[in-house]
């Protein structure tokens, strides 16, 4: 690291009702990655939308080698050499690798008439060669795994001369083994005097990746320090101005003689489904555990519907039933929230209000008229018992935080009525502190007697949540662990049995 390639000086920027930011100072250098956290809301996104155009500062300046620099748009600042990828990415999935890359820029025969696809597909194995790289440019972006389109993205962006890469939570749907090669990718571009800045939720990623970290709060800057010099407690402490512990449960808090609310038996669904049986208990947090593949929310999809069931029983107080749709699973009381909450649980274009009660909008008609009244008093009842941050009912939902969009999803199936909650990785991509909010929530759920199932991938979260684990590996069910018996060793034991005999542990 050395020189200096980017200062941003008080930096203030209000939206309506809101001051986003409020004298935030952030400096670069370049070969340098450099870690920028926070709470959702805190600011991170708005102020790297004010270094890349997409917002405008209202006060401060930014210098940018040594000049001053008032980004007009995205493509002014790529021009510059300052390129951000979105934690959703924005690609073409019909079109190839190599038509995403130099899309609007494609190279041309002579005089310039024709496309050059073969030039255009040399360029870019030619890129991908010089940033080790295994994809083929003539593939469809649509039959790569996540991973590898961002990497695309990746790609497309340093083709523009890149000196400042922004990557926006570049992990979060990411397998260990695409983080390691995303990793690798990041510090070759720093060895080559590439400066990035790396948001993430991850703190454990931080120390891995990043040298020097700083961390905003209620749109302020709260410090910048070297990785090496702070602990994971210290940064957890600065983002939420507390300390929250995340200690394992050491007992469960249900009775012995709850009743069962949903059994699940001998369930099989497409590839991923294999005999599947479990029991689910009033007021249980029952936890499912597992690696990528293992059919965890395969399993959540044909409960509730959204996948065909091939053979199998689902029972839900006592009493069997069908569930061909997700409409069916909502009349019989389940909820799902599903891990990829902007496709399958929000309409972000759409009033938090409308997403709250899209789901019951049947319940508020009076003949061929809606009760705009009632609506708006289940809204305004829900938003203050889930304390959703928000400045108004009629508040875009996209404007609203991945915490806070989390909240208006469970909302959303409580006003429903839901007795049976499916969480699908409730807390991916949201801080610790909006994370230990949705914890509160949940336990307070199975205190007024519903009962949830939690997918997740982050073990604490399993050990920190759960009265019970169910653990599944290659669609199967591999071990059932008692919470006194549980840990993480004994949780990956099961997860990687694969076709082993069937266990329980407690």
């Amino acid at each position: 690291m050395g020189q200096q390639i980017l200062q941003m000086e008080r930096i203030d920027k209000r939206f309506t009702g809101v001051q986003a930011l409020k004298q935030v100072d952030f400096d670069l250098e370049a070969g340098e990655i450099h870690a920028l956290v926070g709470e959702n809301g805190a600011g991170k996104s708005t102020l790297m939308k004010v270094l890349v155009g997409i917002n405008s500062k209202d006060a401060g300046f930014i210098r940018y080698f040594d000049h001053f620099f008032n980004p007009r748009d995205p493509k002014h600042a790529m021009e510059m050499g300052i390129g951000i990828i979105h934690q959703e990415l924005n690609m073409m999935d019909h079109l190839t690798v190599a038509q995403n890359i130099f899309i609007g820029r494609e190279p041309t025969g002579p005089m310039g008439l024709f496309l050059d696809k073969r030039e255009q597909n040399r360029r870019t194995a030619e890129l991908f060669s010089r940033l080790k790289m295994n994809i083929d440019p003539t593939d469809l972006l649509s039959r790569l795994t996540v991973g590898k389109q961002q990497m695309v993205e990746i790609a497309k962006a340093v083709s523009h001369s890149l000196r400042i890469l922004i990557l926006d939570e570049p992990t979060a749907a990411l397998t260990d083994t695409e983080i390691k090669e995303l990793f690798t990718i990041m510090r070759d571009l720093a060895s080559k005097g590439v400066g990035m800045i790396h948001i993430s939720h991850r703190l454990d990623e931080i120390h891995r990746i990043a040298d020097r970290v700083t961390v905003l709060r209620d749109g302020e800057r709260v410090d910048t320090k070297k990785t090496s010099e702070v602990t994971k407690p210290d940064i957890i402490n600065m983002m939420v101005g507390r300390v929250i512990y995340e200690q394992p449960k050491s007992k469960s808090n249900v009775a012995p003689d709850a009743p069962v609310v949903l059994k699940v038996n001998k369930l099989n669904a497409g590839k991923l489904v294999r005999d599947v049986s479990f029991e689910l208990r009033k007021g249980e947090i029952l936890g499912f555990a597992g690696l990528i593949g293992a059919g965890r929310t395969e399993t959540a999809r044909a409960i509730f519907g959204a996948d065909e069931v091939q053979s199998g029983t689902i029972e839900i107080g006592g009493r069997r039933v069908s569930i061909r749709s997700p409409e069916d699973a909502v009349v019989r009381g389940l909820g799902y929230l599903s891990e990829d909450r902007k496709r399958y649980g929000l309409a972000v274009n759409l009033s938090v209000k409308d997403n709250l009660v899209m789901a019951t909008y049947d319940s508020f008609a009076r003949g061929l008229f809606i009760q705009a009244n009632k609506v708006q008093k289940v809204s305004q009842e829900y938003i203050d018992k889930l304390n959703i941050k928000t400045p108004s009912l009629e508040q875009l939902l996209r404007n609203l935080s991945g915490g806070n969009q989390q909240k208006v999803v469970i909302a959303k199936w409580l006003i429903c009525n839901c007795d049976i909650l499916i969480f699908d990785e409730p807390t991916r991509g949201i801080d610790v502190g909006a994370k230990s909010e949705i914890y509160t929530l949940m336990n307070e759920l199975v205190r007024e007697g519903k009962s949830i199932i939690m997918i997740s991938s982050e073990l604490p979260e399993i050990l920190r949540m759960s009265d019970r684990i169910v653990v599944m590996c290659e669609g199967r069910v591999t071990g059932e662990l008692a919470i006194e018996k549980a840990s993480q060793g004994a949780i990956m034991e099961y997860a990687t049995m694969g076709h082993q005999e069937v266990l329980t542990g407690g």
